[in-house]
């Protein structure tokens, strides 16, 4: 049975954001590409929530936080996420980031 998903704000943000991107850097087919990546990463953490590591930052409010790598080709970018009675999806961006910095920083500052 798959867990409920919500998406916060900032995760919505963070991949439109990264559509926008692909749209004017790649094309077209890539950023639909990456849309069915993200949302086929979603439905599977959702069915099986455990599959992520935990992660371990200083910043109280990451704590809990799990991460789990997106669907191929997107490998790189990482879905973060809360579990509870829900699958809760915080961010999704590139693994190379300053994690720790920009995981608590709004997608577009």
């Amino acid at each position: 049975m798959s867990l409920p998903v919500v998406i916060a704000l900032r995760a919505e943000q963070d991949i439109a954001l990264q559509h926008r991107w692909y749209l004017e850097n790649a094309d077209a087919e890539v950023a639909e590409r990456y849309l069915m990546a993200v949302d086929q990463t979603i439905q599977r953490l959702a069915a099986h929530p455990e599959l992520g590591l935990r992660r371990h930052f200083q910043s109280m409010e990451l704590a809990g936080i799990r991460s789990f790598q997106a669907a191929h080709p997107f490998e790189k970018h990482l879905n973060f996420y809360q579990l509870s009675d829900r699958l809760s999806i915080e961010r999704i961006m590139h693994g190379s980031r300053d994690l720790p910095h920009r995981l608590l920083e709004d997608p577009d500052g």
